[in-house]
Parts: structure tokens; C-alpha cells; sequence
């Protein structure tokens, strides 16, 4: 029987949408970043579904943040080309696994990424 104590802590993914609304989000390990954003209905359009061609899911990583993500591949580099107002900070949301450790993570939707 499991109990309460047995259950994995919440993993929460914080995000700002575009109009500045911030939203904590229950994340499950193991999931994109952009499946959870997705699936709580925030807006983004993530047209590929996470297979990583495009840049719909482009998100602005929380500075504090960035050390701990898994650094981009070369085909996320190549597709952030393609997106709009890239910063430093910028990462597609569909290359973001959520674990444990990034509990508290904090992205901001880019310009772009809204649906139309």
C-alpha cells in the first residue's frame, strides 16, 4: 500500500507567460519542459511536439538556472537560429527534461513561441 510518504515530491516548473501572468506548474519527471507548459493550456505553440524542428517552444531560461540544464545540443543551437529575439539565456523548452533538480525552474516564454 503507499502512503503520502512514498510519493515523489512535486517538481514545479515556474513560468512567465508574454503578458507577465506567472504560473507554478506540477511537473512530472521525465517530461519536456514544453509538454507541461502545453499541458496546463499556457500558451505555446510547440508545433513539432518536441522532436526539436523548430523553435515554437523557445523559452528564456531564468539566468539562475542555467548551470543546471544540460548544456544545448547542436541541433537545438542550429534551431534557435530560427527563432525570434534570441538571448543567451534562450533554450527550446522541448530539449528541457524535467528532474528532480530542477525543482523551482524558472522559463519565460519568447516572443514567437505564442500560438497564432
Amino acid at each position: 500500500m503507499s502512503t503520502a510518504q512514498d510519493d515523489p515530491p512535486d517538481i514545479i516548473l515556474n513560468v512567465t507567460t508574454m503578458d507577465g501572468e506567472d504560473h507554478a506548474l506540477v511537473a512530472l519527471e521525465g517530461w519536456r519542459a514544453m509538454e507541461v507548459i502545453r499541458d496546463y493550456g499556457l500558451p505555446i505553440k510547440a508545433e513539432c511536439g518536441g522532436a526539436c524542428s523548430c523553435a515554437t517552444c523557445h523559452v528564456y531560461v531564468d539566468r539562475a538556472w542555467l548551470d543546471k540544464l544540460v548544456p544545448p545540443s547542436q541541433e537545438e543551437e542550429d534551431m534557435l537560429d530560427e527563432a525570434f529575439e534570441v538571448q543567451d539565456n534562450s533554450r527550446l523548452s522541448c530539449q528541457i527534461l524535467m528532474t528532480p533538480e530542477l525543482n523551482g525552474l524558472h522559463l519565460c516564454l519568447a516572443p514567437g513561441s505564442e500560438p497564432d
